[in-house]
């Protein structure tokens, strides 16, 4: 596995950390909670928790790209789609094979039983829509997300864990949650 590919390994780790997948208006999905009303940096999360929130978050955002392959409109929306079950996907891989090494067995914490079922609320929602409707509510709901994960990978998973290899593995993915971040950003001004 080259550096790249790791470095997106990491990245999808941090983006299943999140506890957050929203978009806003009302015709698209409702945001979901917010890593500062799941996990908060005074209710820290040990490092199984951390594995069970990477887990979670990484399947949603793949989830999300799953159908934003089957129903966008715009081909780059599509290609971003394709970016984020590639690079979540190996994420998963990458921390499972982590956790495994490490003996750690991922379990649920209340922050990750509810991001499964806010996004299964959110996959719900994004199937109700159509056209450029969908592509601007799969973008949105993908702002939403990666700016929770970033919020939570910085105020609670990385202080949280105390594994060192599982906190290198979040501080070094995180600057694949920004790209993903700013590549939304940049799709969402671009589709109109």
């Amino acid at each position: 596995m080259n550096r790249t590919t790791s470095t997106r390994l990491i990245a999808a780790c941090a983006v299943l950390a999140s506890a957050a997948c929203a978009t806003s208006p009302a015709a698209t999905p409702n945001p979901s909670p917010t890593p500062s009303t799941t996990v908060s940096a005074g209710n820290r999360v040990n490092d199984a928790n951390i594995a069970a929130l990477v887990l979670a978050a990484n399947n949603a955002d793949v989830a999300y790209a799953h159908i934003a392959l089957a129903k966008a409109q715009d081909p780059r929306v599509k290609q971003f789609a394709e970016t984020m079950i590639n690079d979540h996907s190996a994420v998963n891989k990458a921390a499972t094979d982590l956790v495994t090494r490490l003996g750690i067995t991922p379990a649920d914490n209340t922050a990750s039983l509810d991001l499964r079922d806010k996004a299964e609320e959110i996959r719900d929602q994004l199937r109700e829509q159509d056209g450029k409707d969908f592509d601007r509510a799969y973008l949105r709901n993908e702002i939403k997300y990666h700016e929770d994960v970033l919020e939570m990978v910085d105020k609670v998973l990385i202080p949280s864990a105390m594994n060192g290899d599982l906190r290198n593995l979040l501080t070094n993915v995180r600057p694949a949650f920004a790209a993903h971040l700013e590549h939304a950003k940049q799709l969402q001004k671009a589709v109109r």
